[in-house]
Parts: C-alpha cells; sequence; structure tokens
C-alpha cells in the first residue's frame, strides 16, 4: 500500500489547488482524478473571476493559489467590471482559452515536486477509530494517509439531464462517482442535492457577428496576479445578443419537455444564475433577455452562449437559439444540458473545512454545496493549507470577515449552511470597504510568506507598496497647507478647484476629481513611487474617515462577542428573535455572544439584538 501525506480527490479547481498548495509546503501528495486529461476543465463558461468571484482570485493568489497566474497566461479578454463605481464593488474578469487552461494546469501539476497524479475513481473512504486511514479506488488500489481532501465538483453521484434522457455522468462524457457517496453515508454524513447547468457551444461559422453588439476588452489590461511580470495579453472581442418574444414563446411552448418542470430533477437549482427556461417562467413580463456571446479559445471557432443554459432537448436548443438575431443559421457543437449532485451540507465542517465526523478529512468546492471555480479554488486552497498545517502540529489558517472574503465564504457556509447552490457576491461581505480587489496582496500575502507559498522576491516588494502607503498617508494627513500663492498655483496647476482656507492635502486628495496622475505630480514624495503604491494611497485616502469608521465597527464586534451570556438566560419574549434562533439558542445555550455567533442560522442582527437585551436587561453579565 502507497502511503502520502495529503491525498486529494477530484482535479478541478478546487483539487488544482488543495493538491499544489501542501506540495509545495514540502508535503507528499497524491491527486486522484478520473482523467487526467480533464484536470482543470472549464465545465461551464470560459472566464474566470468577475464581481466578488475577482475578489477570490486575488485573494487566492496573495495567499499562493495558482489560478491567477493561470489565467493571466491564458487569458484572451481582461475587463474590469463596475469600474466606475467605488473600489470595493469592482471585480476583474477574464475569458480564458479553456483549453490552453486544462493543458497549463495539468502539465503544471505534474511538474510540481512532491505532486503525483493517478487516473483513478476513489470508491470507498477508509477510516480507524473515527481518523482517516486511506482510500480505496474502483482498480482495487488502496493508498494510505492520515489526511484525505475530497473536491469531487458535479461528479458524485452526477446524473445529467437534456429533455426525457438522463444520463449518469459527472460530465459529458465522463464517469460520475457512485459509491464515494455511498462511502460517505456509510461514515454518517448527511448528503443532499442540488442541480447546475450549462450552456449550448456554437460553431462560430454559422453566427453572424455583424448582427451582434462588439464587447471588447480593457484598453490597459490589469492581470489578476501580483505575481505576474510581462503581460501583454491578446484580447478577443465578446458579444452582447438578445433572446426576443419568438424565443420566449418557443420556450413556454415547450415547458411541458423541461426537466425542471416535469418534475424530473430533483436537486435545487442556482438561484443567481439560472437556465433560460427558469428566466422565462420567473419573469415573463420582460420581453427579452441579455445573452453574452464568448469564445472559448484563442482560435475562437466555438463561442460559448452565456446566458442560455438549458436542459431542453436537442431540437429545441436548435429552435430557441436560432430565433435570436445573428444566430439564424446556428449550428450547436455542444448542447446545453443541466446536472444534478450529491453534496454534504457544510454545517458537518469545521471552519477549517475538516469535517467533524471523521478526523483529517475536508471536503472543498462543489461538495460545500457552492457553484463556480473561484469558490472552488479557495476552498481547495484553505483545505489544501490546513491538513499541511495539521500534519505539522499547527493551528488552521481560519480566516475572519474582516480579513478576507474567503474568510465570509468559508464562514457562512460552515454556520449558515446552504440548501442551494452558493455563489459569493460583494453584498454578502460586511466589510467589503477594507476588503479590495486592489490591496488583497497587503492583506494576505504575510500568510502566503509564511506558509512558504510566496517567495521572499515577491514579499519584499509587498513590504515596500506597505511602507510607501503608511508613508504616504502620513505625509497628506500630517501636511496642511495655506491659501498661498504657491500653494493655489499648484492646485491649479493640476486642474484642482483652489482653496481659500488651511486644508490637510489627505483633503484635498480625497476630492473625486484626483487622480494617480496629480498625486504623482502633487509633492516629490510621491514622483518615485510605483503604480500599486499610488493607488493604494489614492484609494485609502479617499474613503478614509469610512475606512476608519468600518476598523472601529470591527473593534467594537471584536468586544460585543467577548460578552458573556448570564446563566439561565431566557431567550423567549426577545422581541426581533424569530422562534428558529431562540430554538437554537437553547438547544446549544451559548455562554458568549461569540459562542452565539458560531451557530448555523444565528445572523448578526440576532447578535445585536442579544447584546442590547443583554446589556439592557441584565443585572451583572458574565
Amino acid at each position: 500500500m502507497q502511503e502520502y501525506d495529503i491525498i486529494v480527490v477530484g482535479g478541478g479547481h478546487a483539487g488544482i489547488e488543495a493538491s499544489l498548495a501542501p506540495a509545495r509546503m514540502g508535503k507528499k501528495t497524491l491527486l486522484i482524478t478520473i482523467l487526467a486529461e480533464q484536470i482543470g476543465a472549464t465545465s461551464c463558461n470560459p472566464a474566470v473571476g468577475g464581481l466578488a468571484k475577482g475578489h477570490l482570485v486575488k485573494e487566492l493568489d496573495a495567499l499562493g493559489g495558482q489560478m491567477g497566474l493561470t489565467t493571466d497566461v491564458v487569458g484572451i479578454q481582461f475587463r474590469v467590471l463596475n469600474e466606475s463605481k467605488g473600489p470595493a464593488v469592482r471585480g476583474s474578469r477574464a475569458q480564458i482559452d479553456m483549453d490552453r487552461y486544462r493543458v497549463y494546469m495539468r502539465n503544471l501539476l505534474l511538474n510540481t515536486p512532491n505532486l503525483d497524479v493517478t487516473q483513478e475513481i476513489a470508491t470507498q473512504i477508509l477510516t480507524q477509530n473515527g481518523q482517516i486511514s486511506g482510500v480505496k479506488t474502483h482498480l482495487g488500489n488502496e493508498y494510505k494517509t492520515s489526511k484525505l481532501i475530497i473536491t469531487t465538483g458535479t461528479f458524485l453521484n452526477g446524473l445529467i439531464h437534456v429533455g426525457f434522457n438522463k444520463l449518469q455522468a459527472g460530465r459529458v462524457g465522463e464517469f460520475s462517482s457512485v459509491n464515494l457517496s455511498q462511502s460517505l453515508r456509510d461514515h454518517g454524513f448527511t448528503l443532499g442535492r442540488l442541480k447546475t447547468g450549462t450552456c449550448p457551444r456554437v460553431d462560430a461559422k454559422s453566427i453572424d457577428f455583424s448582427a451582434l453588439e462588439v464587447q471588447e476588452g480593457d484598453a490597459n489590461p490589469v492581470p489578476f496576479s501580483f505575481r505576474t511580470r510581462d503581460f501583454a495579453p491578446t484580447q478577443l472581442p465578446c458579444y452582447i445578443a438578445y433572446t426576443n418574444e419568438t424565443t420566449h414563446e418557443i420556450i413556454r411552448s415547450n415547458f411541458d419537455k423541461a426537466p425542471l418542470f416535469t418534475g424530473q430533477i430533483e436537486g435545487v437549482g442556482p438561484r443567481y444564475c439560472p437556465s433560460i427556461e427558469d428566466k422565462i417562467n420567473r419573469f415573463g413580463d420582460r420581453d427579452r433577455h441579455h445573452l453574452f456571446i464568448e469564445p472559448q479559445t484563442a482560435s475562437a471557432t466555438e463561442y460559448y452562449i452565456n446566458g442560455f443554459s438549458t436542459s431542453l432537448p436537442y431540437d429545441v436548443q436548435v429552435k430557441m437559439l436560432r430565433s435570436v438575431k445573428g444566430f439564424e443559421n446556428a449550428r450547436i457543437v455542444r448542447h446545453g444540458y443541466a446536472i444534478e449532485y450529491d453534496y454534504a451540507p457544510p454545517t458537518q465542517l469545521k471552519h477549517s473545512l475538516e469535517t467533524k465526523l471523521v478526523g483529517g478529512l475536508y471536503f472543498a468546492g462543489q461538495i460545500n454545496g457552492t457553484t463556480g471555480y473561484e469558490e472552488a479554488a479557495a476552498q481547495g486552497l484553505m483545505a489544501g493549507i490546513n491538513a499541511a498545517l495539521a500534519l505539522e502540529g499547527k493551528e488552521p489558517l481560519v480566516l475572519r470577515r474582516d480579513e478576507a472574503y474567503i474568510g465570509v465564504l468559508i464562514d457562512d457556509l460552515v454556520t449558515k449552511g446552504t440548501k442551494e447552490p452558493y455563489r459569493m457576491f460583494t453584498s454578502r461581505a460586511e466589510y467589503r470597504l477594507l476588503l479590495r480587489e486592489d490591496n488583497a496582496v497587503l492583506r494576505l500575502s504575510g500568510y502566503g510568506r509564511q506558509l512558504r507559498l510566496i517567495d521572499a522576491k515577491t514579499y519584499k516588494r509587498v513590504e515596500e507598496i506597505r511602507e510607501n502607503l503608511a508613508r504616504g498617508l502620513a505625509y497628506l494627513n500630517q501636511t496642511v497647507i495655506t491659501p498661498s500663492k504657491q500653494n493655489l498655483a499648484l492646485l491649479e496647476s493640476l486642474d484642482e478647484d483652489i482653496i481659500s482656507q488651511n486644508v490637510s492635502l489627505q483633503k484635498i486628495v480625497a476630492r473625486k476629481s484626483f487622480t494617480r496622475e496629480k498625486l504623482q505630480n502633487l509633492d516629490e514624495i510621491f514622483a518615485c513611487m510605483d503604480e500599486a503604491s499610488l493607488e493604494q494611497i489614492l484609494v485609502e485616502a479617499k474613503y478614509q474617515h469610512y475606512i476608519a469608521e468600518q476598523k472601529s465597527q470591527i473593534e467594537r464586534m471584536k468586544d460585543m462577542l467577548q460578552v458573556r451570556i448570564p446563566e439561565g438566560f431566557s431567550f423567549r419574549g426577545i422581541s426581533g428573535l424569530s422562534n428558529e434562533v431562540v430554538e437554537k439558542l437553547e438547544t446549544f445555550n451559548p455562554p458568549t455572544l461569540f459562542a452565539a455567533s458560531e451557530i448555523s442560522g444565528i445572523t448578526p442582527a440576532a447578535i445585536d439584538i442579544l447584546h442590547i437585551y443583554i446589556k439592557m436587561n441584565a443585572k451583572e453579565p458574565r
């Protein structure tokens, strides 16, 4: 029996990060995957990032993950979404060459020291005294380990639907993992059923692009990874098309053939990324819906029809697609489909992503109820890091909600659970002004360096930015200028409104009109600073008041969570607490507000109500 420090099951986006991280930390690691050539396959859209998802990729990069670096190598269009809005809600997104991404990731894993790859199907989890001891595969091979990470994606008892047709598969043309589901149940895990889907892919030769709206990438594209050098991607355009009343009528007239409505599909689908038939059913008053036409590779021979996810029969897919302007002669290369799969409600996990039932067993990715490559990769990285740390006898790395979107993601899953595919949004992060894409490397690269996933040279650059930021902000806050002739001339040269009274330079830089270029010309202290440092100074100066308030709020929250709940405290009769919350508090009887906040389903609002009530009514909170 071969022995490994860590074994990872599943070669998707979670599995890649879960296996690379511990291998790079010096742990002997094995990746078991059903089809080696499909490692890193983008099963759905050929893109990485987006609103909030871009934050996750930037955080992955800061911790030493791989997704951002690979995206920069194989990207074919780069855009910053919400660029006209505040920095907290901007999101980086890249179209990728899906074939190059897969090949690049596979070759990277095969060339990584301490990492082995085997093409097998994991069928059975092996344990001894409640601890992981190994895993068995369909070939009868047994591999010994004390740390096992399950990252099965949609392959766990996967079932594909196209009209009335059903196919047991994890992805079209690939086996699903059936026996592993039963093994998890045998070990006491509760499993549920979720659903997701994908869109048709169309032969580029059959599309009339002249009838579509062109959507170009950014003129000055920005890489995802802080570690990327010599970034000069060749960018391809995307396009926008629209459904119409004819499209909608074709779909409505075939509702009786839609697995989503016939009861054929049991799993719950993603609320925020519905199929086209679900959109027409739920939003029948709309006369059109956007479709984003995205190249799948640099050769642009196939286009992904984003917004057209469907499980309707193949012939119906052709009819409704050809009703769209520009697609009158469209030929489908790969049809759309829905897929159901098993997942393990994530309240069965610790914040380290280790399971509560079996020691040394970790879950990451869609098995935890999430949807999206980025959410999966973030969990995979954290599971891999924490499995490696556990082997070293160290405490797990658990990121707080005020430290990272990754912290928000995992905390939401572990404490609240999910009954539908979970997707990250900026609105889920209560401290999003602090958790911007632009400062991810400042927030998290210290952990990456400690874990040996960020090299010394890279970290030195981060430290230089940190020092420039501190020096620049101190100068802006401490320097007060008067409305002297010299200062007024300076403001005029910067095309800024003049002042009539003394004001700090921070107030000047905080103006909406003040740019990075103006900051460079404001004083010689900024003249030689790099763009990353200037950008940080500019953002922090503009939002200084709000950032300070959010940091103060975090400190108040930390103090609040230390408040003890008096013994014998009655939760009943407290206005604003639902019966469900009261029942959970009575069941767990938490000693502190922090312990209460860790209970699944106890919201921050409920904690606020409890805190106020204790302060107002308890004589001696202990």
